[in-house]
């Protein structure tokens, strides 16, 4: 654990915004690679990039404000320090997806090729983001004998709750799981239908998600024992399974560059 990178005096510039910005530029890189298979042109993967950025940090940074609401009474100015931590991904997926159709459908682009291409992009933005949590000891995991426990500074949040013991670095094995993902997800943009990348990603994350969550200590039950991320990872998958179900038995694409 890391979180200051730079300290000038009262200024700090933290590891936590420095590996989202660092996410963010491979992000775009993938896209300006994988755009041609959406037939889009630079300056619309640019800007799908920037409203995914945009409404990504936004849905993710009130999903956590609502979440954990009792962190925040007395010092509301925090609600935009999201350069400390702090987002749920959820969140920051659902309304970065409304942007981004909203705008496919202004410039009349096809909104489930560019949902394809989008994916290996928000793989690895995320693998990226999550080395960033692991940096900041936000997002932390329950205790463990494993050899892979991580053990907290007594100052730090999970230090507090959990003091010298060692936890589960979650933030890391998500991290390296969603850049497998984000390589598969480049295999199928180039092999498989329309859809079958989109699709594979949604149930994919929906299992991933599920099950990173029994390794989480930072968060409380939600619903019959689950917690707000494993509620929704359960409709990811069937919703998943369902969408590759149907993109498979569509016609093969004649045009697919």
């Amino acid at each position: 654990m890391q979180p200051i990178a730079i300290q000038i005096g009262s200024f700090a510039i933290r590891w936590y915004g420095i590996m989202a910005a660092i996410g963010f530029l491979l992000g775009t890189v993938l896209m300006q690679i994988n755009r041609k298979y959406a037939k889009l042109s630079s300056d619309q993967a640019t800007s799908l990039m920037l409203l995914g950025l945009f409404g990504g940090i936004l849905g993710a940074r009130i999903f956590y404000v609502i979440q954990f609401a009792e962190q925040f009474r007395g010092r509301w100015f925090d609600v935009i320090r999201v350069d400390q931590g702090g987002l749920v991904f959820y969140g920051g997926f659902f309304l970065a997806l409304g942007a981004i159709i909203l705008y496919c459908r202004r410039q009349k682009l096809e909104i489930v090729r560019v949902l394809d291409i989008t994916t290996p992009s928000l793989a690895i933005g995320h693998a990226v983001g999550r080395v960033g949590c692991f940096l900041n000891g936000c997002c932390f995991g329950s205790p463990t004998a494993c050899w892979t426990g991580i053990a907290y500074p007594a100052d730090s949040i999970p230090g507090m709750r959990y003091g010298d013991v060692p936890l589960h670095p979650v933030q890391l094995y998500e991290a390296a799981v969603n850049i497998l993902i984000g390589l598969l997800m480049m295999i199928l943009i180039r092999k498989t239908k329309t859809g079958i990348p989109m699709a594979c990603y949604i149930a994919l994350y929906g299992v991933i998600r599920f099950a990173d969550e029994f390794f989480r200590g930072d968060h409380q039950q939600f619903w019959n024992g689950l917690t707000p991320a494993q509620t929704i990872g359960i409709g990811m998958i069937p919703a998943g399974i369902i969408l590759i179900v149907i993109f498979a038995r569509k016609p093969a694409d004649d045009d697919r560059a």
